[in-house]
């Protein structure tokens, strides 16, 4: 069996600058890459690296808990555990012996739009990791003590991750109060009650339709030749039938909100009370990525930094009324995404308080307008980021493959550092003004009830809320 961790949840700070850098580290100019299709309908894309003798396969499925049907919600982030059981030519677990013992690493993770699975290895070792996991796209054999044993896993690791965190059960009710329509509302792990009931029917029907070459990304990233690759995925890959009649990638939509939604969050184990606000906000669209670019700085200008950000400098150390404040977006999702703000108020600084103050420094921003200098800075850092994000073939690799799962282009991909580059403060402002809107927002507190004791002067310090849903899972 692979051994499955979780990987700590991201404090919103580290998330938004994580998306920055990452949606910045695949620049047209430096990258070597070749794209093909194959006749079966899989992408592939071969980012050449020839630096060390190392390789990064990755397969992209076009599908992630977002694209579950009704009743099922967790199937995709369930059926990522299964892949690693057997298949007819490999026994349950024995897919990441074989990587290990080549000297490799292997990793999952299933999140709303996407599902993927990636090994890093020699680069001698390429053709083994594609027999194997080409194996796998459509030859998995599994049984009912297979879904019981697994389908108890999730249920577990569910109650470490979510049941078990307040922070964890706060976010999942502020996302479900955020999306009325659109599947983004339930979480990538599923809701408890429906984990419970998945069946194998449940896990194959959905393994059947969407693993498949026609809704599936390949990329290669290493020591690699283009031809080399192209005649590798060929014999594996290209034999493999498609999903005929694949459903189109249609989901439902969010209708008009009209009202600001509210929520409170009471659980004795908070030690950090914070407020925190998501808006509803546009995400990255083909072609057309100017208002995702200026709401990534805007982020980057309200809340990046806890030294030099507009909201840390007022409320952090000018007023003091805030232990922390942050913003932050990723605008790389299939639908539309959030645009977020959240902030812990000071001792003797209610959370009512705290959020007026937010709300005070975000209106008098939008006045003012965005300090040149501090753009520049912000600018110079994001460039820094790119150039350094050129060590890393997996994170260059990983780029792509969120981007068009997420249903943008490789072009789109390219473009993105410039457009960054090329944005203004009026447009920041402008973007600000459409989208920090409180009648598309959601607001939620977090706190202990009103009787629950002071935590101790040795508690753990507080953590910052994760941006997203902290369900999304990696394996090692």
């Amino acid at each position: 069996m692979p051994h499955r961790f979780t990987l700590p949840r991201l404090t919103v700070l580290t998330a938004g600058l994580l998306a920055a850098g990452l949606a910045t580290a695949a620049p047209a100019a430096e990258d070597q890459l070749t794209t093909f299709t194959l006749d079966n309908g899989m992408e592939v894309l071969v980012l050449e690296d020839h630096r060390a003798p190392v390789v990064v396969q990755m397969v992209w499925y076009k599908t992630g808990a977002a694209d579950e049907p009704p009743g099922v919600s967790g199937v995709a982030h369930y059926f990522e555990h299964l892949m690693f059981k057997g298949t007819d030519k490999l026994k349950p677990g024995e897919f990441s012996e074989i990587v290990a013992k080549n000297g490799g690493s292997d990793n999952a993770f299933t999140s709303q739009d996407q599902t993927a699975y990636f090994q890093r290895v020699a680069s001698n070792r390429l053709e083994l990791m594609m027999e194997m996991e080409a194996d796998r796209m459509r030859g998995l054999k599994l049984d009912g003590t297979d879904i019981l044993t697994e389908r108890q896993v999730v249920l577990e690791e569910r109650n470490m991750r979510t049941e078990n965190d307040p922070g964890a059960l706060f976010t999942e009710q502020r996302n479900a109060a955020q999306y009325l329509n659109s599947p983004y509302g339930k979480p990538v792990i599923g809701w408890k009650q429906e984990v419970e009931s998945l069946t194998l029917e449940d896990a194959m029907d959905f393994y059947r339709t969407y693993y498949a070459p026609n809704n599936a990304i390949l990329i290669v990233a290493g020591d690699v030749q283009p031809d080399e690759v192209r005649t590798l995925a060929e014999k594996y890959y290209g034999v493999i039938a498609p999903t005929e009649n694949l459903p189109e990638r249609v989901r439902p939509q969010e209708p008009q909100q009209l009202a600001e939604r509210r929520l409170v969050y009471e659980d004795p184990r908070v030690a950090q009370p914070y407020v925190i606000r998501t808006y509803l906000a546009p995400e990255r669209d083909p072609g057309d990525q100017r208002t995702a670019a200026a709401l990534q700085l805007l982020a980057e200008v309200l809340g990046g930094s806890s030294q030099t950000s507009e909201l840390s400098t007022k409320l952090q150390f000018q007023t003091k009324e805030a232990l922390w404040v942050t913003a932050f977006y990723n605008g790389t999702s299939y639908d539309d995404t959030t645009f977020g703000l959240a902030i812990a108020p000071a001792p003797g600084t209610t959370l009512q308080e705290a959020e007026d103050a937010m709300d005070r420094e975000i209106a008098a921003f939008l006045d003012r307008g965005v300090d040149q200098d501090q753009l520049d800075r912000i600018k110079m850092q994001l460039r820094a980021s790119q150039v350094y994000a050129q060590d890393s073939v997996n994170s260059r690799a990983r780029v792509y493959g969120d981007a068009l799962t997420s249903g943008l282009t490789v072009q789109d991909v390219q473009d993105w550092p410039d457009i960054l580059q090329s944005i203004t403060g009026e447009e920041i402002v402008a973007a600000g003004r459409q989208v920090l809107d409180r009648r598309n927002a959601v607001t939620g507190w977090l706190r202990a009830p009103a009787d629950t004791p002071a935590p101790s002067a040795e508690a753990e310090a507080p953590v910052v809320p994760a941006a997203t849903d902290p369900a999304t899972e990696t394996l090692q």
